[in-house]
Parts: C-alpha cells; structure tokens; sequence
C-alpha cells in the first residue's frame, strides 16, 4: 500500500501544538485592512484551533489518520 501524502497546503497552514491540537490561522488579516477596526485586526492576529467538527479533514490532509 503506498504512503499517505501529506497535503501541501495543509502543510504550511496547520501546525501541531504540544498537547496534539491543531492550531490555525484567522481569515481576513490579509489585505483591505483599512475599513476594519483596530481591535477587529488585532483580534485576527492571535493563533486559534482547529473546531472538532473540521477535526477529522483537517487530520486527514495532514496524514494523520
């Protein structure tokens, strides 16, 4: 059977914290910054976690499961 192959984009926006959760990166924080608010884009700045129901897919596409 061959090897499960890790999805390249999942590679670079995913990455494992050292208690196995999967942390991610807020949308919106790229471009057309100027009608957000100060508090909105600073908010966007810090890491979340992946939700338990994008859980699976998001394992899956990184080879996990």
């Amino acid at each position: 059977m061959p090897k499960m192959k890790t999805n390249p984009g999942a590679k670079k926006r995913f990455t494992l914290t050292g208690t196995g959760k999967i942390k991610r990166k807020h949308a919106f924080k790229s471009h057309i910054l100027t009608k957000k608010s100060t508090k909105r884009k600073r908010n966007l700045t810090y890491f979340g976690t992946v939700h338990k129901s994008d859980l699976n897919n998001v394992k899956a596409l990184l080879a996990m499961k």
